[in-house]
């Protein structure tokens, strides 16, 4: 039960780790193109639409791979650890 709770904790905290910081690059990499963005003003319709270039499932996908790996080798460097210890 310890193993688990050792896992779970360290998957959560690590899964929301990646997230924020895999959202702090796509802030930081992108770059609005204004010009564009003024021209296509004049011609705004009444209904808002949400369009994505990158596929946000697959990138979500591959944090929670991640988080997970690294939360499963935590438990076991703090079991060998105590293990030594005693």
């Amino acid at each position: 039960m310890k193993k688990y709770i050792i896992f779970a904790t360290s998957f959560i905290l690590l899964f929301s780790l990646l997230h924020i910081l895999s959202g702090i690059l796509l802030t930081y990499a992108y770059t609005p193109d204004i010009t564009e963005a003024w021209n296509l003003s004049a011609n705004l319709s009444q209904e808002a639409v949400i369009k994505s270039r990158q596929h946000p499932f697959l990138l979500t996908l591959f944090i929670a791979f991640l988080s997970a790996t690294i939360a499963y080798a935590i438990p076991k460097k703090t079991t060998k650890t105590n293990n030594r210890a005693k």
